[in-house]
């Protein structure tokens, strides 16, 4: 049902409403919302707002008769005191919302920075491999330095430029995954660099297989498959031929396609004869594939593909890998479209490790510029996720307004 225009005088707590009225125009925080208390409709009054908008289906109850008494000049002065005090939350919080964008902008430059190194990396390990390693070293310890000297760690969705870098992607992105769950499980800064590397390697062997089988968008072929597969031995090959390698990085690009339970390749591996490092990264490996499938059917949004692998996949993995890897994603991984118990949509841009459960969002506002839309920490606020969106189902102008990504990266922060 259409919002109705409602006079201030017959409102009352349990309406949901939308106040007529700029986001920077008023003390509150959101343009739309459910009425908690009295004082609410007090200080909507004392803003000399004459109407609201109502919105029956999400309201609690009954708009009041017409015609209801206003406040008295005593309680108008008293008004004004709780109006500075919203005012100064409201800005406190403009500006919390300003240092977060700082950040994000700041994240982003060093995730561009550290793909830009990736790529270089994966260019110069044909003909200069022996440079490669060391670039690839150093950019390891650059993003474990940063990982190690804060226990705050946020994990942000980051806006990857181009979709045709698939590898630079995949392996940084995996790398990032693997190394918030070695974090997790208590490893040295020195275990995180030997899984971070093996993580920027495991599919090095793919720069020997045909594009046309790597981009294919419908199933392949049982030939292009067993072709596919072979990207782990030439991976260990190339390896192999580099002087100063390491061991621990060989064993994972050998088994980063092996299974618990035997099913996987090239060797049918089971339980803890796979690799300790190596059975990581295949779950950190398992859950980007799932976004990123070339077959456009078949791609997962990051919700989705979280709960197929604790539903359907806990027989591959090891469990504590998977259950970290749930836990810090959070129930809802950022790239997810959300729709929030006020029934407004939002799309999860970072999810802190203190707050699991409540992730931040970026709010779709019509009546908010794009650049300055509200981020709620969710942990803070009275609202709750209620469902998940696949970006498909929306609409074009909100499609266009939270630009939800085809491709998931993912980058860290930690607040310094």
């Amino acid at each position: 049902m259409a919002a109705i225009k409602l006079t201030v005088d017959r409102i009352q707590p349990g309406l949901h409403i939308r106040l007529p009225l700029k986001w920077n125009d008023h003390p509150f925080l959101l343009n739309s919302f459910k009425i908690k208390d009295q004082d609410q409709i007090e200080m909507i009054r004392h803003l000399g707002v004459k109407f609201v908008y109502f919105n029956p289906d999400q309201s609690d109850v009954a708009p009041l008769p017409a015609n209801q008494p206003k406040a008295d000049i005593e309680k108008e002065q008293a008004l004004d005191v709780e109006a500075n005090k919203l005012w100064q939350e409201k800005q406190n919080r403009i500006e919390k919302l300003s240092a977060y964008r700082r950040r994000v902008i700041q994240c982003e430059k060093e995730f561009e920075r550290s793909l830009a190194r990736m790529r270089s990396v994966m260019t110069k390990i044909r003909n200069r491999p022996a440079a490669a390693v060391d670039e690839a070293k150093q950019l390891i310890d650059d993003i474990v330095d940063k990982l190690m000297c804060d226990d705050n760690v946020t994990l942000h969705l980051m806006n990857g430029k181009n979709e045709f870098e698939d590898i630079y992607f995949h392996s940084l992105n995996v790398a990032v995954i693997a190394m918030m769950i070695g974090k997790a499980k208590g490893y040295s800064a020195e275990q995180l660099k030997a899984l971070s590397f093996a993580a920027l390697f495991h599919d090095m062997g793919k720069i020997k297989i045909p594009t046309a089988i790597l981009r294919k968008q419908v199933p392949l072929i049982e030939p292009e498959r067993n072709y596919l597969k072979l990207h782990t031995k030439y991976g260990l090959d190339m390896a192999s031929q580099i002087e100063g390698f390491p061991e621990s990085a060989k064993v994972v690009i050998a088994q980063h396609h092996e299974l618990r339970d035997g099913s996987g390749y090239p060797k049918g591996l089971k339980g803890d004869d796979i690799d300790e490092l190596a059975q990581v990264i295949i779950v950190a490996n398992a859950f980007d594939n799932l976004c990123h499938t070339p077959i456009t059917a078949e791609q997962k949004i990051p919700y989705t593909a979280l709960s197929h692998l604790y539903k359907n996949c806990k027989h591959l993995y090891k469990e504590e890998n998977l259950n970290i890897l749930i836990k810090f994603m959070g129930v809802f991984p950022p790239g997810t479209v959300v729709q929030l118990s006020n029934n407004m949509v939002g799309l999860v841009i970072s999810v802190n490790a203190s707050h699991l459960l409540f992730p931040n969002v970026l709010i779709y506002d019509p009546s908010v510029p794009r650049t300055q839309a509200p981020i709620i920490e969710l942990a803070s606020k009275d609202l709750k996720i209620v469902n998940a969106i696949h970006p498909s189902k929306l609409p074009e102008k909100i499609k266009e307004y939270l630009n939800p990504r085809s491709r998931i990266s993912y980058f860290f922060d930690s607040d310094e």
